[in-house]
């Protein structure tokens, strides 16, 4: 059986223009020395752009380090995402399981593209695999889930990343579907500034695009969600 193992690199995960803060960043993966470059780079700026916020972050025992802090939270944990590249995902076949899959909760921490706040929740993840699909070890959910959201993200977009790489993947499958449920700093720290509001986003594909297919019903009554959108 293990001659029928598929593996996807990342690259062909990929479905965004390279450069955009929700794609790869030019030169994908980047080194560790071109990462600390970047890193150095980033620094500088960053001081400037306090500079010209009228903070005396150079004299600030509380802030001289802040322009580093910051270049190495966005290279290394971020935007991680943009410059390191995801080990291979293996997917091996189903061996004739054609139940549901799901995966719930998978934790998820991006950035909103618009405003750079952090946006935080819950991914689940549901498929089909169908008697002749592929299915994912588990993990590899989890690391799809970090490969796109450790970036700048829209969450309607990253929602569609995650889907289509897991289809993907899952070759031959009946059906895919992806659920976040995310918080954004954006809404509580600024303009309107309300907090506990969240934001839910589903695409679904296959058997799962249908309200009355009862693997929709399956997939929602198990992540606590029904068909109109409204946690429960």
């Amino acid at each position: 059986m293990a001659e029928n193992k598929r593996r996807k690199i990342h690259e062909e995960l990929e479905v965004v223009k390279e450069g955009f803060a929700n794609g790869v960043a030019p030169g994908f993966p980047l080194n560790d020395l071109q990462k600390q470059h970047m890193i150095e780079d980033a620094t500088e700026a960053f001081g400037a752009f306090l500079t010209a916020l009228k903070c005396d972050w150079e004299n600030d025992p509380n802030s001289n380090e802040t322009p580093r802090r910051v270049a190495k939270a966005y290279v290394n944990d971020l935007w991680a995402g943009r410059y390191t590249a995801m080990s291979p995902i293996t997917s091996f076949p189903s061996d004739g399981y054609d139940g549901i899959i799901i995966e719930r909760n998978i934790p998820l921490t991006s950035m909103c593209s618009h405003h750079h706040q952090v946006i935080g929740g819950v991914v689940h993840i549901g498929y089909i695999a169908g008697d002749n699909g592929q299915v994912i070890g588990l993990s590899k959910l989890n690391r799809i889930v970090e490969l796109f959201g450790r970036r700048g993200a829209i969450q309607e977009q990253l929602t569609s990343a995650i889907h289509n790489a897991v289809e993907k993947i899952t070759e031959g499958n009946r059906g895919v579907i992806v659920t976040v449920v995310a918080t954004h700093n954006c809404v509580s720290c600024r303009g309107v500034k309300h907090g506990g509001a969240s934001m839910i986003t589903t695409k679904a594909s296959g058997v799962f695009r249908q309200n009355t297919n009862l693997a929709r019903k399956e997939f929602f009554d198990s992540i606590k969600i029904n068909n109109g959108g409204h946690q429960i």
